[in-house]
């Protein structure tokens, strides 16, 4: 393997030295804490400094618990630490091993799309440590989509959720580092924040560029590519069509029982999106929606990753699907709202006479002003 060309922040720990030695260390990490030698963070903080326990996120330490299970607190079995969860039936940073702790540090790859736990996850730490007076240290990660372009509506708060708390962008085109940031500035959060950015790393930088080994932040992001669709195709998660779950697949792969795999790739194919062909597929998911049971649908096949508008190709593709098929349903929680208003952080989409075209157009002026919201607290050119 090649030497990466871009060092994430666990790769230049020492230029912290005068931050973290002597101070007793707390750990938010998962499976994607590793330096460039994939030696674990949690190892060369114990090894380097004082490091007292750690904190999961969804997925957990490991990246063993599937989308929504809750993690439980336990003992790392290799170091004897103890591990906090940050996803259990509390989602906020506890303040009982805080007490214990100089110093809190973040180590996680993220994926640069608004529907996905982990920026969440930091501004609950944010909040946590801006209200126990401790510094949190961000050792910052490349956005595998590059920090360009940004797209998708902004979150409305009445739809804020954990898979949407603030009116980002869906695709943000931010680092975790550069969210923290933003977060802490635009949100008022009061943290004492540090951030080690990354070298090498430039915004028109997408992760195939990068020399970096990719490394699977949940279980349904094999890899960078799943990342790239997924900005437009977990939309389905709010719908009785499976987005790929429990397949090899996930968010690239789409369908359903009832779905006619003929009809529909010709459909989208007629559209001639840039950067995307379909092709009729059918898969049996191993678990989540449909599990066991044949689906009819289409995989997408990213022709062109600097062209390719995922998101503009889900809504499309959601559009179509629901225009074209009787059994098509948006699900409900059990709460009684509707997931798709969770995730598109507004409830436009289940609207009668919605058009994916006026909508994109419509919240153009919104991305241009978030775009002049986070100039300011960008680390990279």
């Amino acid at each position: 393997m090649k030497n990466p060309i871009v060092r994430n922040g666990i790769d230049r720990i020492s230029d912290l030295d005068n931050l973290l030695k002597g101070k007793r260390l707390g750990l938010v990490t998962g499976p994607t804490g590793l330096d460039a030698a994939f030696r674990p963070t949690l190892g060369i903080l114990s090894e380097k400094y004082n490091l007292k326990c750690l904190f999961s996120p969804e997925h957990g330490l490991f990246g063993e618990a599937q989308a929504g299970d809750e993690v439980a607190s336990a003992i790392d079995p290799r170091s004897g630490l103890p591990v906090h969860s940050l996803y259990g039936k509390r989602r906020d940073l506890p303040e009982e091993p805080l007490k214990e702790l100089d110093r809190l540090v973040f180590d996680m790859q993220d994926v640069g799309v608004r529907y996905y736990t982990y920026p969440y996850t930091m501004a609950n730490v944010m909040e946590g440590c801006a209200k126990a007076g401790i510094p949190l240290t961000v050792l910052d990660r490349i956005n595998p989509l590059g920090g360009t372009v940004v797209s998708g509506n902004l979150l409305d708060r009445k739809f804020s959720s954990f898979v949407g708390k603030y009116p980002l962008p869906v695709r943000h085109g931010l680092t975790l580092g550069e969210f923290a940031r933003w977060a802490n500035k635009e949100q008022e959060i009061g943290c004492d924040l540090t951030v080690l950015p990354c070298e090498g790393w430039t915004r028109d930088m997408l992760f195939s560029r990068t020399g970096l080994p990719w490394v699977m932040p949940s279980p349904n992001m094999p890899t960078p590519e799943t990342v790239l669709a997924y900005v437009g195709t977990c939309l389905f998660e709010g719908t009785n069509i499976s987005e790929g779950r429990g397949t090899t697949k996930p968010f690239e792969l789409i369908g359903a029982p009832f779905l006619d795999a003929w009809s529909l790739t010709e459909a989208m194919n007629g559209l001639a999106l840039p950067g995307v062909r379909f092709r009729p597929a059918f898969f049996r998911p191993s678990f989540s929606k449909h599990a066991g049971t044949v689906c009819g649908g289409m995989q997408l096949h990213q022709t062109d990753a600097e062209t390719f508008d995922p998101f503009r190709t889900g809504l499309l593709l959601l559009e179509t699907i629901r225009r074209t098929t009787p059994e098509f349903e948006f699900l409900e929680n059990p709460s009684g709202k509707y997931f798709i208003d969770l995730l598109a952080g507004t409830d436009a989409l289940r609207k009668p006479d919605f058009d994916p075209a006026a909508f994109v157009a419509n919240g153009e002026a919104a991305l241009s002003e978030f775009r002049a919201t986070r100039k300011d607290i960008l680390l990279y050119e």
